[in-house]
């Protein structure tokens, strides 16, 4: 290889490279904007995550009851107010992430590729916020519910056991149902990205829903707390959304059928003044 061809090979290189810090500056910049503006308002935040706490008092009949976390640890409450805010500041720079993520691989896709790849880039954040509303309205309740459905009270021969939980633990809770909700609903996506490519199909991923519902209940036993309600909480909606991941996969098929067609199709009309002309040809006759 000569000296020019290899200054060509290294100025692309260079230009990809110059592109792909220009990208992760604005990407880190907008997590670390995100994560300051969260991290002082990491108070107000934390209280409004203690809300589904409220709700499940509510449903446990403790109308009474004063909400308290604690705290064990001088620097317990700190960390977890960073870790509030990091997680805050993940999800707000989100857009912006993707939104570079996207300018980066675009130039390198066709048409047709930028125009099926946006739309998993919108679907796939939209797809995470609702699986955290499903936690954040119902199962962070539920399963507080069934925690203080196991407090005794202070009677003759029973002394006073009471859910205190603490700052810590409750976030980490919290935000494991968060992200396996978020990851399990993103199955659909990724089904209809792997159907695109032809790595799966509708009919492959019928034939195993039988494994595909025992690896739900599976991952569901490890990602949730230990407890029946929140296991089955995660689990139906998983076995729900691999339905909609193969119903989204044969709609893949059936575009790709259609398309291949009309292709098929065009083909053949571009060929008919070919052939016609050559009919006529043939059967001039020679002087």
């Amino acid at each position: 290889m000569t000296s020019e061809n290899m200054d060509d090979t290294a100025q692309p290189l260079l230009a990809h490279l110059i592109e792909l810090r220009t990208r992760l500056l604005w990407s880190v910049g907008g997590f670390f904007v995100a994560f300051l503006v969260c991290f002082f308002f990491a108070k107000q935040l934390f209280n409004l995550l203690v809300v589904p706490f409220t709700w499940a008092v509510q449903w446990a009949g403790l109308d009474g009851r004063q909400i308290e976390l604690i705290y064990t640890a001088p620097q317990e409450f700190f960390f977890t107010q960073i870790k509030i805010a990091m997680f805050g500041g993940l999800i707000i720079a989100f857009p912006l992430i993707a939104a570079q993520i996207y300018k980066f691989v675009a130039p390198g896709l066709y048409k047709n590729e930028r125009s099926a790849f946006l739309p998993f880039l919108i679907a796939s954040p939209l797809l995470f916020l609702l699986g955290a509303a499903l936690v954040y309205f119902f199962f962070i309740p539920m399963v507080l519910w069934f925690f203080l459905a196991m407090e005794q009270p202070a009677d003759g021969s029973n002394v006073a056991i009471e859910l205190l939980p603490k700052v810590s633990e409750y976030l980490d809770l919290i935000m494991t149902l968060i992200f396996a909700f978020g990851l399990v609903f993103q199955l659909p996506v990724v089904t209809t990205l792997l159907a695109r490519a032809g790595l799966v199909s509708a009919k492959g991923l019928a034939d195993k829903r039988k494994y595909a519902i025992v690896a739900a209940f599976i991952a569901a036993a490890i990602l949730t707390p230990p407890d029946p309600a929140s296991q089955i909480g995660l689990a139906l909606p998983t076995i729900l959304l691999y339905e909609i991941a193969i119903y989204a996969a044969r709609i893949v098929e059936r575009q790709r059928a259609e398309r291949k067609a009309r292709e098929d199709l065009d083909g053949d009309g571009d060929g008919d003044p070919e052939s016609g002309d050559e009919g006529e040809s043939s059967e001039t006759p020679s002087p």
